[in-house]
């Protein structure tokens, strides 16, 4: 079912749990990217970061955690789906509690034209995976470049390399089934985009998406997701998710052998079920675009 706040036909708060499962996996990688993201901040007494589309909240509750290492700070989470928003919210309080961060959220549809009107100014603002799922990509680059202070930074993580999570051969169905299922994930990627209402191409890369936006010094970094087999039980229960989220967006890409193969390893009771294998893992590479607003 579709979510009245979102652009994209997806209904985000029944993905709350693989949000919140993903973002506890994925801790200590985030808390190197916040660290980094938080070292590029001028010697500002309380930097302001805002993560907009805070999801689950796993990496507001990383910058809460860089600002209380370096004294304090403001994190203010903005999602358009207060399903979400409000458990993010929660987590980042109890991360924050006594430290001298400060934790706030603002409920805010990013393509509303209104985030500056809504968010404080920032001096690093944070968009993962967000802009993509928006109607006007370059319009919402804009938009998050107004929220910065003068000489704050916008960080975008969008593209990198697909996840991969299960062995070529499983014993079960044809071999192939992580391309596959990636592949179909890209195509209805491709769908998913040209039904949302008012959509508009991006047609270059998000490096100079940020330079139209009036950023300066842009650059880029890519970092790795790495949890190789064998696979603890988090893993395991990452890669079901990761399975279930694919071949439900995907399914019409599928073939019947593909979908009944998908069927087993999503099955607690079947013997090929992927939470029960120690053979799959989860590795994947996320880049961060970077500009910084003029003085």
């Amino acid at each position: 079912m579709a979510h009245k706040h979102t652009h994209d036909n997806i209904d985000w708060p029944a993905r709350l749990s693989s949000l919140r499962r993903a973002d506890e996996l994925d801790a200590p990688f985030s808390r190197g990217v916040a660290d980094r993201l938080v070292d590029l901040l001028d010697a500002t007494a309380e930097p302001v970061v805002v993560d907009i589309g805070s999801g689950g909240g796993g990496m507001s509750a990383a910058f809460a955690q860089a600002l209380a290492a370096r004294g304090g700070g403001r994190v203010v989470l903005s999602d358009a789906v207060d399903e979400l928003l409000d458990p993010a919210t929660a987590l980042v309080r109890d991360v924050a509690e006594g430290t001298a961060v400060e934790v706030e959220a603002v409920q805010a549809d990013a393509a509303g034209g209104q985030l500056a009107d809504r968010l404080p100014p920032a001096d690093l603002v944070w968009a993962s995976r967000v802009v993509h799922h928006l109607p006007d990509q370059q319009a919402a680059v804009d938009e998050l470049a107004r929220v910065l202070a003068p000489g704050g930074w916008l960080a975008l993580s969008e593209g990198g390399l697909a996840t991969r999570c299960l062995p070529w051969d499983l014993g079960v169905g044809e071999p192939g089934l992580g391309d596959r299922l990636t592949a179909a994930r890209g195509d209805w990627f491709v769908r998913m985009r040209a039904e949302i209402p008012g959509v508009r191409s991006l047609p270059v890369g998000w490096n100079k998406a940020l330079e139209a936006a009036g950023l300066t010094g842009v650059f880029s970094f890519s970092y790795l997701i790495d949890h190789p087999a064998p696979a603890s039980e988090a893993v395991r229960l990452s890669v079901v998710d990761w399975i279930a989220w694919m071949s439900d967006v995907g399914e019409d890409q599928l073939s019947d052998t593909d979908r009944q193969t998908v069927a087993r390893l999503l099955d607690p009771g079947d013997e090929a079920y992927a939470g029960a294998r120690d053979d799959v893992f989860v590795l994947g590479a996320s880049t961060v675009y970077l500009g910084r607003k003029p003085f």
